[in-house]
């Protein structure tokens, strides 16, 4: 049976350069540096796949948008896009590999839960074939539908996951889901779904949903006193109907009158300041007028005296005797026709001087002319200004008017949709209170019969078989008769469980148990995701210490040597599926020719991380 395949990882953002990891059709290995973001992209993959929460990493500030491209079992492209710390999934049947802006084809939750109804996982599981599989849910034989959750951590191993002592088949490690992990297994090796059976609880269990029962009945009452209307649930959604149109309505003239006020202030702002631009130069314009009319006045005034110096002098020059009022001569020292000979000098340098102050005023008269004319111009220009200014005042006044009411009318409309919303949640809460009352009544019935919940021996020796075969082909020592002990849901091998070995041996077998369980299900035509995930299968240790009274339980029992990391990426060039390998050390030269590789160095060599600022 065909699974799924990854095509790449995106983080994409608006003006953020594109953070993208291309995955290869079978073995993709990143590797290089601590501290560059590879483990990031493994919980990325798992957050995208249905995860719940991932923590982001500060170079991820700025990136609004995680794409994961995968193929379809049929092998249609579909592309699912994330906002972080958001549970909607956007997904588009194509395949999109940087910021998306069209419209999806379908939005789903993230999350999976058991009132989902269009979640991503019902709609991968799916196009798995595996939406009417049935997974036992308690040791009573309920059931529930299998989940992409459920199969997602037994393809994908973060690193946390790879080292821990919890068994590789337990998601939780809590006791309410190990039985449906282990019905999780059962069905990957078996094929086999769990029937539909409800078998009811016990005379403790009935107790308890006795007990239960009670409680939601106090719920139910305590929100049905919170209901502040009589109004049933059709009647408040017609009424959030009508109050949505309402609120469409005033946002609408909202906005149309938001927009006119803002083109009338942005016009008042324009002619406000032609006005400035206007009054400055008036300003300017009346100064100058003001001086040069002075100018002019003082000219005239020069003209006067000069043309009175003139004709007293001639006076002077004809009728007086005695001393020369020009020279100063005495008349014994004056000649014949000396008065008349100074006061023809008098006149020609009086003729003179007028003649010069009238070529000035001559020249400042149309001065004074043109700085009149524009003064005219000018206080005319500023009327009309000031006119345009009144008109947007006004168109402001009547904008303002018309968006307080708006405004207060719409802020009504949104505090009645509120206390709607309130009334239809509380409804909702009421419905599914009695939704739940009603599936603990029913449950009470005990069948005599319970469904099979082991796998059959057959069937987990081949299992056990590939298991060992794949720790053989790494040459892991010192772990021989691997086998999967479904009753204590744990691996072992070397006559130990996994829960006691060091971290090293339990990477190493987590890896092999999560590589071993993909190719039984491949190589068999069963179900499977169709792809691994592994963060950090292989680390090197310190050679082992001796026994010592107070050991070290973070010490390995084992070398894992170059040996065991050299023949695992060559077993996993031979994977059937598509894998994907993170690990800080170096990979043989042999996958580097052969896989498609990303070498992150964490310096400004080659690539430095998975975002393309992740230096730090």
């Amino acid at each position: 049976m065909t699974g799924l395949q990854l095509v790449h990882l995106t983080y994409a953002g608006s003006g953020r350069p594109l953070a993208q990891i291309l995955f290869g059709p079978e073995l993709t290995v990143i590797y290089g540096a601590s501290d560059t973001g590879k483990s990031f992209i493994v919980e990325s993959i798992e957050y995208m796949l249905g995860g719940a929460d991932l923590t982001m990493v500060p170079e991820a500030h700025g990136y609004s948008q995680i794409i994961l491209g995968l193929l379809l079992p049929d092998g249609s492209p579909l592309t699912l896009v994330r906002r972080p710390e958001t549970n909607s999934i956007h997904l588009h049947s194509a395949d999109l590999r940087d910021l998306v802006t069209q419209t999806p084809q379908a939005t789903v939750t993230a999350v999976h839960n058991a009132r989902s109804k269009n979640s991503l996982s019902l709609r991968l599981m799916r196009a798995l074939g595996l939406e009417q599989v049935l997974i036992r849910k308690n040791e009573a034989g309920g059931t529930r539908q299998l989940t992409l959750t459920d199969l997602v951590h037994l393809s994908l191993v973060t690193e946390s996951r790879m080292i821990a002592s919890r068994s590789p088949v337990l998601r939780t490690g809590a006791p309410t889901t190990r039985t449906a992990e282990t019905s999780v297994m059962r069905f990957l090796l078996t094929g086999e779904s769990d029937p539909s059976l409800e078998t009811g609880p016990n005379a403790g269990q009935r107790r308890v949903h006795r007990g239960k029962i009670q409680l939601l009945d106090r719920l139910v009452l305590d929100l049905s006193a919170k209901l502040a209307t009589e109004q049933d649930v059709r009647t408040l959604r017609g009424r959030h109907d009508r109050i949505r149109m309402s609120i469409e309505e005033n946002s609408r003239s909202l906005q149309e009158a938001d927009d006119d006020h803002r083109r009338a202030v942005q016009d008042r702002m324009i002619s406000a300041r032609e006005l400035a631009v206007v009054n400055e130069r008036l300003d300017e314009v009346s100064d100058l007028l003001g001086r040069f009319r002075l100018l002019e006045a003082q000219y005239r005034s020069d003209l006067d005296r000069l043309a009175m110096v003139n004709e007293a002098g001639s006076i002077l020059g004809y009728f007086r005797v005695g001393t020369c009022v020009f020279c100063g001569a005495e008349p014994e020292h004056q000649h014949p026709g000396h008065n008349q000979e100074e006061t023809t000098q008098l006149h020609a340098a009086v003729h003179a001087e007028a003649a010069k102050t009238t070529a000035l005023l001559s020249d400042l008269l149309p001065t004074i002319s043109d700085l009149t004319d524009e003064q005219v111009m000018l206080s005319q220009r500023r009327r009309n200004v000031q006119e345009v200014l009144q008109l947007r005042d006004s168109v402001i006044a009547d904008a303002e008017a018309r968006l307080v009411p708006t405004r207060a009318a719409l802020d009504e409309l949104l505090d009645e949709r509120s206390k709607v919303e309130r009334e239809l949640e509380l409804h909702e809460r009421i419905e599914e209170l009695e939704d739940r009352r009603s599936q603990l009544d029913g449950e009470s019935a005990t069948s005599t019969t319970r469904p099979a919940q082991y796998i059959p021996g057959r069937i987990l020796a081949a299992f056990e078989t590939i298991l060992q075969q794949t720790l053989d082909t790494w040459r892991v020592p010192a772990v021989d008769r691997a086998e999967y002990d479904q009753y204590n849901v744990e691996v072992r091998a070397g006559g130990r469980s996994r829960a006691g070995r060091g971290k090293g041996v339990r990477s190493v077998l987590h890896s092999a148990f999560t590589t071993a369980l993909a190719r039984y299900c491949i190589d068999q035509d069963l179900h499977h995701l169709g792809f691994v995930v592994l963060d950090s299968p292989v680390v090197t240790y310190r050679d082992p210490v001796k026994a010592s009274a107070d050991p070290d339980p973070d010490v390995p029992d084992v070398l894992i040597n170059s040996t065991v990391v050299e023949r695992f990426y060559k077993d996993m060039l031979t994977f059937p599926g598509q894998a994907i390998i993170v690990e800080n050390g170096d990979p043989p030269v042999q996958v580097l020719s052969e896989a498609t590789t990303y070498t992150f160095t964490a310096d400004t060599d080659g690539r430095p991380g998975f975002f393309p600022q992740f230096l730090r």
